[in-house]
């Protein structure tokens, strides 16, 4: 047998024994000790682990990098939403490809292989988010999968024209129908703001990522609206094509309250993908005693078995003024913050950045280190895939469709001295 790339001595189990694995025509053609085959290139992962392509989830990348043009002084959602506003009416394509390419490039170094990325679409910055990151899809071919939501983060009812904007966004090439049901101005426009992204994602046979309930609480119905949207969702068919970010209201409700409104989410078949980075930065702004954590209730939801993710969301703007989409590092602040702590927890935790996020985004089908499966993995600095989480290390070699696309090399040296105090 003659493949394209062989990786010899992996960790792929920390419960087994290390493995080769071969990959031809993209494709991940064999996994098992010694395997005897020619290859056009060899990797010696010498027992380091090798995890699944990470898959960014949920990413604003014409927003990225703002953080240094308008500061954002309180700190939050509304303060964001109005700095962001102010400097996307001042955006130009150049700027926004530019900025967009700085992140993806980071993403790419940091084991990325797939982002769905949610570009504005409103009357304030038009198509520009949707034209650029439709050039860098294709741009960016080799190195990730780029999927594009049309994403109405001035509200459709609210902002007249939109409606038009985001059906000009999928006819030219949008992947996903976006919604932002809370930023509208009752909860009668917030229902109807949720119908008419059901009737274009059918319209466009697309799936639905929409931002949902994200405040501290439900005491604002806007912000409560999950309900109707597994409501919707079961309606239409739509039954593990919905994805939704934020989903911090939850986290205010007892548990009495919660259990029912988790069961509608699993029966809808509705994937939850918590933005961490974001959600901790945002939240509980209002609370002068005991500020909340806002953050949805991962470890209930995930118990009880919705597909739960994470992701980066913002990177250095008024909603979250750090990061470098690092998917290992937004993972290992959500096993702090979620108090996933015991082995199997931060098993859990690696699952939700890889394969509960490549679920999220409909990849599911074609992904995971299994024969058969397209070949998108990490070669990590570290030799048990446990430790992921822990050493946040090196991704040492990306592999894309069979082939390497990063090559990271680095060199620490720890020098020791004799004590040479005066006697």
């Amino acid at each position: 047998m003659h493949v394209d790339l062989l990786i010899n001595n992996v960790c792929v189990r920390d419960d087994a024994p290390l493995v080769d694995i071969a990959i031809k025509g993209g494709r991940i053609a064999a996994i098992e000790p010694g395997i005897d085959a020619g290859a056009d290139e060899r990797i010696d992962a010498q027992g380091r682990a090798a995890i699944p392509g990470l898959v960014e989830a949920h990413l604003h990348l014409d927003k990225a990098l703002l953080h240094r043009r308008l500061p954002a002084r309180f700190g939050t959602l509304d303060e964001a939403i109005r700095v962001t506003g102010i400097l996307k009416s001042k955006q130009e394509r150049e700027d926004v490809l530019d900025r967009s390419r700085q992140v993806l490039d980071m993403a790419v170094k940091n084991g990325t292989v797939a982002v769905r990325a949610h570009p504005d679409v409103d009357l304030i910055q038009g198509l520009i988010g949707v034209e650029t990151l439709l050039a860098l899809k294709d741009e960016y071919d080799s190195l990730l999968d780029l999927q594009i939501v049309a994403f109405p983060q001035e509200g459709i009812l609210k902002s007249k024209g939109t409606y038009e904007l985001m059906i000009d966004a999928l006819r030219m090439g949008a992947d996903v129908v976006g919604g932002c049901p809370y930023n509208e101005l009752n909860w009668d426009d917030t229902k109807r703001h949720i119908d008419i992204v059901f009737e274009l994602a059918q319209r466009f046979d697309a799936p639905v990522d929409m931002h949902a309930d994200f405040a501290d609480d439900t005491a604002d119905q806007r912000f409560a609206a999950i309900s109707y949207i597994a409501q919707k969702t079961i309606e239409t068919g739509y039954q593990g094509r919905v994805s939704l970010g934020h989903v911090t209201s939850l986290g205010a409700l007892d548990n009495d309250a919660l259990a029912p409104v988790i069961e509608q989410i699993r029966l809808a078949g509705i994937s939850i993908v918590t933005l961490p980075a974001t959600d901790l930065y945002l939240g509980g702004r209002k609370d002068v005693q005991n500020p909340r954590r806002g953050l949805t209730p991962v470890k209930a939801l995930h118990t009880a078995g919705v597909n739960v993710a994470y992701s980066s969301n913002n990177v250095r703007n008024a909603f979250t003024p750090f990061g470098k989409a690092d998917m290992l590092q937004i993972g290992n602040l959500l096993a702090h913050v979620a108090q996933f702590g015991v082995p199997e927890h931060q098993q859990a935790i690696l699952d939700m950045g890889t394969h509960n996020a490549a679920r999220a985004i409909g990849l599911s089908h074609d992904y995971g280190i299994a024969v058969g499966k397209q070949a998108d993995l990490i070669i990590l600095d570290t030799f048990r895939v446990a430790d992921a989480l822990l050493d946040i290390p090196p991704r040492l070699w990306v592999i894309k469709r069979g082939r390497i696309t990063v090559v990271t090399q680095h060199h620490c040296e720890i020098h020791r001295h004799s004590c040479c105090c005066a006697q």
